[in-house]
């Protein structure tokens, strides 16, 4: 019954924030033309409408759903807790992956800025000139763009703003960069060659990480895996006819088990995925 009331609870505060929204909507229309708002479309075509549109639910809500289903089949709030629980921190991984494929996309863009920079260095353009046309299609530099730029058109202190754009996540390869402008512009040496040797350097880092990355690849699968056993005994027992959810759910020694597993549960997936990012780092 609680669970049904909290399902119940649920779909009412949608429902009421989704009227909220409407009638904001529809006050808007009114004050924007004057009061007088057409009849609408039709009810069926509204309907239609919201079924054709392609709507995604964003990754985080997952656990959620996971936890109300959960809670269903095993006529328990405790699913749904857990559930909400893990909400911030499926958000706080799927954040943490975007972050990391924003860097490794910004150092890929890093690498293409030193080629093309060193081939219009060599193809005989003044290294100021070369930056402003090497980095007008590129992302690179990230947000110090135009300070970049603006450096380097007017003639300011390029490594410096380099050096500033280098502090962007991803974009460490910015500091070989400057270091190359400041020995080719006060010591004379040759622009374009240094340029090749920061642009296969950066190269052959980026190949040892995604060489790294995949041989670490079957350490990570195998703790995902074996993460995932209990759900799979979990299965198992109902396949067999036993009723394990409502054991774990609904007794004593049950519950104290579900707190003891999935505790050590947590630890060993954490200490698991440590390691692994600990030998990606290095």
């Amino acid at each position: 019954m609680s669970v049904g009331a909290a399902l119940v609870c649920a779909g009412m505060a949608a429902w009421l924030m989704s009227d909220r929204r409407t009638s904001g909507r529809r006050a808007r229309l009114l004050c924007a033309g004057g009061g007088v708002t057409g009849p609408g479309p039709p009810v069926w075509d509204g309907a239609r409408r919201v079924l054709r549109a392609p709507r995604r639910l964003p990754g985080e809500w997952w656990s959620l759903a996971a936890g109300a289903l959960v809670a269903l089949l095993g006529t328990s709030v405790v699913p749904l807790v857990v559930g909400a629980l893990g909400v911030p921190l499926v958000r706080r991984t799927l954040r943490v992956r975007a972050a990391r494929r924003t860097r490794e996309a910004r150092a890929e863009a890093v690498i293409a800025l030193c080629g093309t920079l060193a081939g219009e260095v060599r193809a005989g353009r003044q290294p100021g000139e070369a930056l402003l046309c090497a980095a007008r299609d590129s992302d690179g530099l990230g947000e110090a763009r135009e300070m970049v730029l603006a450096a380097a058109r007017f003639g300011g202190d390029v490594p410096g703003a380099l050096t500033e754009a280098a502090r962007t996540p991803g974009a460490d390869g910015l500091l070989g960069l400057a270091a190359c402008w400041r020995v080719a512009v006060d010591g004379g040496a040759g622009l374009a060659a240094g340029l090749d040797r920061l642009e296969g350097a950066l190269r052959a880092e980026r190949d040892q990480r995604a060489e790294v990355r995949a041989q670490l690849a079957g350490a990570r699968s195998t703790a995902v895996l074996l993460a995932g056993l209990p759900v799979l005994g979990l299965l198992l027992g109902t396949a067999l006819g036993a009723d394990p959810l409502h054991v774990v759910l609904h007794t004593a020694p049950g519950l104290a088990c579900l707190l003891a597993g999935g505790a050590l549960e947590a630890a060993g997936l954490w200490w698991a995925l440590r390691i692994v990012r600990g030998a990606e780092a290095r």
